[in-house]
Order: structure tokens, then C-alpha cells, then sequence
């Protein structure tokens, strides 16, 4: 069988399993992935999980936005979305006030060199808070769900946005009436310190405190427990994969990752993508976000907040993150 045969096989499948979900009466979820993509690299492994579950037919990735002002994000993301067959989807970027950081590890100069990309750095690419806007507004009502797996910046200055050509929304209005609701690796619980929210405190605060929809925390405590991508490192198979180059690269770098890498990102991504109720309960009510970037939780009946606790074993979550980073 030739290579392009395989393509078209690859391709009827894809087809073939979109078409099931849809005659099961489901649609893909409409999904705004906004990352840090570059100080951890569990960001390429929820990348490479969510375009996994778009080609299952079971989401459709309207933008991969970055939070993080460093230089290389937006032609990173750029770099993936074209190497998972989708390089038209939106990239937007942080264009004022944002934090800036790369990888210790300098995967992303890496990846550079090998794969394909348009874009050479940020200033290419537009304002993160107008791909939001610009999609938002023509959104269905309530049709959008949000995964953050970065700094909330974005987030905050979203809510922050006033009316304008766009729309004559403004920002918090937009998300009321188009966003279905918000899952964010952020927060420690039931209380503690985490990366994403003390890295930008006030940004965290605002956002989280004034998201209109159900806001969802995959916090650290469950990534933390969840390991992949030492498989996929090893696996002889794959040949040439920037995901693979990655974790190849970086597991070796540190001894706490020679299980593999914590799976922070990608929990959040399968539960927003898939819901909560297969791999996750919930306990229900109100983030409460200290000056000291640290969190504690209120219990609240009526509270529009949500975070995760196991029901499905770390390994079992494990297993299904890794055969989505593999495919």
C-alpha cells in the first residue's frame, strides 16, 4: 500500500468516525485553546491531545491563542496546528502587557529548524483579545467552550474589552452569551500555590472573579499525578513528530520526569473536550484567590465554580492521555 493510499485510508477513517458522532447526535465541541505554550511542555502535549480528539470528530478548534508575550509562541502553535493538518486555525497573540517566558529546555528553537511554519515571531500574528472578539461575535449563543491552560492574562483583558467594530459587546457580554463555560489548569485544592495563577496574580483574580459562565479547575494536584509521554518518546515507530522531539528531548533532562512528564495540561483539555463525567467528579463552589497568589475554596451550593477530583485512576488517565499523544 502506497504513502498516499494510507492518507486516504487515514482520511475515510476520520471522516468515518465524524459521521458516527454526528449520527449519535453529537457535535463537536467548539473549542478557544489559550496556552502559555513554552515555559512547561506539557502545552505540546495538550496541543497534540486536542488535535487528536479533532480528528475523532469530537471537537473543532476555532484558535490556539498564547498568553505568553515570549517571542516564539504564536509560530509554535503555528508550527503544530500545520503539522496536524490544520493550518489555517487562528493563532493570536498577547500585544501589551504580558508575561514573557521560554523553555529551559529550548525546544521551540529546536523545533524551528525542522518543521514547517509561516510565521517567524509574535509580531506576525494578531491581538490575542480580537481573534477572541472576531470569533465570540459570531459565534453561536452558548456554543463556545474555552480551555486556558496558561496565565489568565488573556482571559482578563477579554473581560476587560470594550464595545467596538466588532461587536457592540463588550467583552464580559461576549463570553456571557457565547461561552458555555471555562476550563482552566489553574489553582490547587482544596487551597495551595499554583504556576498559572501566582505568575499573574491580578490577571488570575479578575478573570477568575468575573467570568460570567461555569468556570471548571483541573488544578495541580491532578495533573501532578498523571505521567505520559515516555511511550511516546521511545516509540521507534514515529519517525518525525514534533511532539515526539519534544518529550524525547526534554524527559531525559530531569530525573522527576523519567516516568514521564506531569500531564497538567492535557487533563484539562480531555475534560474539556470530553466532560468531566467519565474520568472526574466535582466538587462545586467559589475560588477565592489571596494577595500571595495562593487559592483556598468555599464550598457553595450555588457557586459557579468547579474543581476535579479523581474518579478514573492517575493510570488509567494516563493510558488514555498517552494513546491521544500518540496517535
Amino acid at each position: 500500500m502506497t504513502f498516499i493510499n494510507l492518507l486516504q485510508r487515514a482520511g475515510c477513517l476520520l471522516l468515518l468516525t465524524g459521521a458516527i458522532l454526528q449520527a449519535n447526535g453529537q457535535k463537536p465541541v467548539k473549542v478557544i485553546l489559550d496556552t502559555d505554550i513554552g515555559p512547561d511542555y506539557d502545552d505540546v502535549g495538550a496541543m497534540a491531545v486536542l488535535h487528536s480528539l479533532a480528528d475523532k470528530g469530537e471537537a473543532e478548534i476555532l484558535a490556539t491563542i498564547s498568553c505568553n508575550h515570549h517571542y516564539l509562541t504564536g509560530p509554535t502553535l503555528q508550527l503544530f496546528n500545520t503539522y496536524f493538518k490544520r493550518p489555517g486555525i487562528a493563532v493570536g497573540v498577547p500585544k501589551f502587557m504580558a508575561l514573557s517566558m521560554g523553555a529551559s529546555q529550548k525546544w521551540p528553537q529546536e523545533l524551528m529548524t525542522k518543521y514547517p511554519h509561516r510565521n517567524k515571531a509574535n509580531d506576525e500574528f494578531p491581538d490575542a483579545v480580537k481573534v477572541y472578539r472576531e470569533l465570540l461575535a459570531k459565534a453561536a449563543d452558548t456554543s463556545i467552550t474555552v480551555i486556558a491552560v496558561g496565565f489568565l492574562t488573556n482571559l482578563s483583558d477579554l473581560l476587560h474589552s470594550p464595545a467596538d467594530k466588532i461587536s457592540p459587546l463588550t467583552g464580559k457580554e461576549l463570553v456571557e452569551k457565547k461561552v458555555k463555560h471555562l476550563v482552566s489548569m489553574a489553582g490547587r485544592f482544596p487551597s495551595g500555590r499554583e504556576f498559572n495563577v501566582y505568575k499573574d496574580t491580578v490577571s488570575a483574580a479578575y478573570a477568575i472573579q468575573n467570568w460570567p459562565t461555569p468556570v471548571y479547575f483541573s488544578g495541580w494536584e491532578i495533573g501532578n499525578e498523571v505521567h505520559t509521554g515516555l511511550n511516546l518518546s521511545q516509540n521507534k515507530k514515529i519517525s518525525r513528530s514534533p511532539v515526539k522531539d519534544v518529550y524525547a528531548r526534554c524527559i531525559p533532562m530531569a530525573p522527576i520526569d523519567s516516568s514521564g512528564r506531569m500531564s497538567w495540561d492535557q487533563t484539562a483539555v480531555l475534560a474539556g473536550v470530553r466532560g468531566a463525567a467519565n474520568y472526574f467528579n466535582t466538587v462545586r463552589g467559589r475560588f477565592v484567590l489571596l494577595d500571595n497568589g495562593k487559592n483556598v475554596w468555599e464550598n457553595d451550593p450555588a457557586g459557579k465554580h468547579y474543581y476535579y477530583t479523581f474518579k478514573m485512576s492517575p493510570a488509567g488517565l494516563s493510558d488514555i492521555i498517552e494513546e491521544l499523544m500518540t496517535r
